[in-house]
């Protein structure tokens, strides 16, 4: 498979942020660039615990790519849930 790229990585970052949006409703991170930035970081988050827990080096298909962005931007939301909270 071809390397995704950066543009490809925000992308990705954007579909998973929107998506994650959509799942975890709340009124933090709404919009375009605050949903490519949740999806980036959980995408980020998300490829570092995959790396840990299944010992692989990453997704390896955009599809994956995809899943990992959308679980670690679910999990990136609801850390910001939780520290807004507080």
């Amino acid at each position: 498979m071809p390397e995704i790229g950066a543009i490809g990585w925000i992308v990705v970052g954007f579909l998973a942020g929107a998506l994650s949006g959509l799942v975890y409703r709340t009124r933090t991170a709404r919009g375009c660039l605050p949903n490519i930035l949740v999806g980036i970081v959980g995408g980020l988050l998300g490829g570092w615990i995959a790396e840990q827990l299944l010992h692989t080096s990453g997704p390896t298909t955009w599809f994956g790519a995809l899943i990992v962005a959308f679980l670690g931007a679910v999990l990136v939301r609801f850390l910001i849930g939780v520290a807004e909270r507080r």
